[in-house]
């Protein structure tokens, strides 16, 4: 599996694990429209393309199409990079018809076509040196020593903790982790200061 620098942004859930099987990167999602009317996931595309860069991986679809302008508009150009799949007219396996347009999703892609997709694009695939001066990750072990998951109150700590981020409140624990490691180095997160998270010991 390559390791992808960039956060790559897909439509929905089953594009995330499609493309979680082909490479090792922060993949999120707009919820298909979703993203229209979410300024708090806006503002967490634009800080993530900030710091790390998007590329844009959508259906090839009009709505796709759609929603890729939609990301175009909202992030600057020097941040994002587009990659396209081919038109290959076909049904998803989950599916009962085919969508509007008779084509498959980036779902229903293999791996070696979602590959080069990225490489077109200009994907930053990391070698080896790259991955292991990247440090550790920060895990969901992590999380719960920081009190963030797993605890009585975790709910609230993230919520504190996202409010300090500045990011959307909605955020999962799984979610807040991939943000996490697309912000930041573990020897960051646990260097934080947190006064309203002060440290849980390990029970």
């Amino acid at each position: 599996m390559r390791s992808v620098k960039e956060v790559i942004v897909v439509e929905g859930r089953y594009d995330k694990n499609t493309l979680s099987q082909v490479v090792d990167a922060v993949i999120l999602e707009t919820s298909g429209f979703g993203i229209f009317n979410d300024r708090e996931k806006r503002k967490l595309f634009l800080k993530l393309a900030e710091k790390r860069g998007l590329i844009v991986l959508t259906d090839s679809d009009g709505a796709g199409f759609l929603i890729r302008n939609y990301i175009r508009s909202c992030v600057p150009s020097q941040w994002v990079k587009h990659a396209y799949i081919p038109d290959i007219y076909g049904k998803e396996r989950r599916k009962k018809e085919a969508s509007k347009e008779g084509k498959l999703g980036v779902e229903g892609m293999n791996p070696q076509v979602l590959l080069d997709a990225l490489e077109r694009a200009g994907a930053h695939f990391l070698d080896e040196s790259e991955r292991t001066g990247c440090g550790p990750s920060i895990t969901k072990a992590d999380l719960y020593a920081k009190g963030l998951s797993g605890r009585a109150d975790s709910k609230a700590a993230r919520a504190l903790l996202l409010k300090k981020l500045d990011l959307p409140e909605r955020l999962t624990s799984d979610g807040l982790l991939d943000v996490l490691n697309a912000l930041m180095s573990r020897e960051a997160f646990f260097s934080m200061s947190l006064t309203d998270l002060p440290d849980r010991p390990e029970q």
